[in-house]
């Protein structure tokens, strides 16, 4: 396994929308397994391939590093598809690894719906709330191109244009390898 660097703002691969995978084959599963040594190592809970410079339609979540969720599995969502979200939604601060030191409250949907592709190909569904369900939403705007700057209000968005400015020059500190140049 291998630690990536993780792409930061910034990086067009972030804002591209990633493709779906038709086999599920080694390869896939090796950055899988890279992708989860990444997220470990920069102690987050979720992350999208093309936070690793893959175009690939994956992400997965780990929540169990948690108090509250350390019987919570990890998950692995390839080609995911938000069947649905709930009407009724809730505001809770975001961070994203793409996003370092940078950190805002973000309205969401409180329950989502998703189906999905495990690792055996077989197709699953999750109904989830809460953090899980958050973070689910969080890892699928990162495959459709959005970011947290794109939930926000602009007043918001422009009190966040300093930093936003500073990751994309890599002037933020991180304890994890990011990216050495915009891809």
């Amino acid at each position: 396994m291998a630690i990536l660097p993780i792409t930061v703002f910034g990086d067009r691969v972030l804002r591209q929308k990633t493709n779906p995978i038709n086999q599920i084959d080694d390869q896939t599963i090796g950055l899988i397994r890279n992708m989860y040594e990444t997220m470990h190592n920069a102690y987050g809970i979720g992350l999208a391939a093309n936070q690793v410079a893959s175009t690939k339609s994956i992400f997965i979540v780990d929540l169990s590093v948690m108090d509250d969720y350390k019987n919570v599995k990890p998950v692995t969502m390839i080609n995911p598809v938000i069947l649905e979200v709930s009407e009724e939604v809730e505001i809770m601060e975001e961070g994203c690894l793409s996003l370092p030191n940078l950190r805002t409250d973000v309205e969401r949907p409180a329950i989502v719906k998703v189906k999905y592709l495990d690792t055996d190909e077989n197709e699953q569904m999750l109904e989830a709330d809460d953090l899980l369900a958050r973070v689910i939403l969080h890892e699928y705007d990162h495959l459709i191109g959005k970011m947290i700057p794109d939930r926000v209000e602009p007043k918001v968005k422009k009190k966040l244009q300093k930093k936003l400015n500073n990751i994309i020059a890599r002037k933020e500190k991180v304890d994890y390898p990011i990216t050495e140049r915009k891809l």
